[in-house]
């Protein structure tokens, strides 16, 4: 039987901010939400992703012409206008099908670099227990993406060769998976943040591009099953998405209606979007400012007026 394998498009150790201790963040491919500011884009699809960075190309400097003779389907050119401020220019229509990227091999300098590949279990947990002697006390794995519970076969792989070899494990997730998978994931995993980005369904809609109700739903049975783990909420606080008192005022009441008490308030950033122009999309929030330390109080102030614990930013204690 051939060995389960996933695509994970990044890794990145010594973290603190993601579950208790020092963790090692797994991030798999794939994703059901398309949030208007996410941040990682990349991660959307399970598949790799080419990624072309303008600052490291050395086309104008170099005239450099590579990745556009290796491309087999003539998917790359160099821009028309020797001004432009892009010199490359992809057709990522022609590249959907691709499964070779000569245009990566080709590159010297990174310009184009493939985001994402495959890994089969053995390989991903060599590299855990290589890592483990780092994490200290406390310290694991923390599953996140894209959304990890997407590749089904790989993540109950990976979450059941943790608990055998006794690996702490966390999870982040939008919750948005069939519900008696979901259960069953989560069971293998100590802690868990699950999203909550919107109450109302067609808001939902209209800023993720999928409505809520399997996301309430699932984080509804978790919160009233035996599950023994700890569930705290996330969400990031989008001006003029999802900062309104309303939502607000509903996201508390939803969360004290069904037993939970902790919530983790991020505010927005544009850390995605350069990632967003290397895979030639536009950014929505390009120009959106991050909001303010009052506006975060404010929100803060809500969730606690319900009886809730609202930790802002990074503050969560694990």
């Amino acid at each position: 039987m051939a060995e389960v394998s996933g695509l994970i498009f990044d890794l990145q150790a010594h973290s603190v901010h993601d579950g208790p201790g020092c963790r090692t963040l797994v991030f798999l491919s794939g994703c059901p939400l398309r949030c208007e500011w996410c941040s990682n884009p990349e991660g959307w699809e399970v598949r790799p992703r080419v990624m072309f960075s303008s600052m490291k190309c050395k086309q104008r400097e170099w005239n450099c012409t590579r990745c556009v003779e290796a491309c087999p389907r003539g998917a790359i050119k160099v821009a028309d206008d020797p001004e432009a401020e892009q010199q490359i220019v992809i057709d990522r229509s022609l590249c959907e099908e691709c499964t070779t990227y000569e245009c990566v091999a080709a590159c010297r300098v990174e310009g184009l670099r493939l985001c994402g590949r495959l890994w089969t279990a053995d390989e991903f947990m060599r590299i855990m227990n290589r890592d483990r002697q780092y994490w200290g006390p406390g310290g694991g794995v923390t599953f996140t993406g894209g959304e990890p519970l997407v590749q089904k076969d790989f993540i109950l792989e990976l979450l059941r060769r943790c608990r055998r070899d006794y690996i702490h494990a966390a999870i982040e997730t939008t919750g948005h998976a069939e519900p008696e998978f979901f259960m069953e994931a989560l069971s293998l995993v100590e802690f868990a943040f699950v999203d909550i980005k919107l109450m109302d369904p067609e808001r939902h809609r209209r800023w993720t591009g999928v409505t809520n109700e399997l996301i309430l739903a699932n984080i509804t049975a978790l919160a009233g099953d035996s599950w023994s783990g700890r569930l705290v909420i996330r969400t990031p606080i989008i001006p003029g998405v999802n900062d309104d008192d309303e939502n607000i005022v509903a996201t508390a009441e939803f969360m004290r209606d069904v037993g939970l008490e902790e919530i983790n308030i991020l505010p927005f950033h544009r850390l995605g979007d350069s990632k967003w122009t290397q895979l030639g999309l536009v950014y929505p929030f390009k120009d959106q400012e991050s909001p303010s330390r009052e506006t975060m109080e404010r929100i803060q102030g809500l969730f606690k007026d319900k009886g809730l614990v609202c930790y802002v930013g990074y503050e969560t204690p694990f």
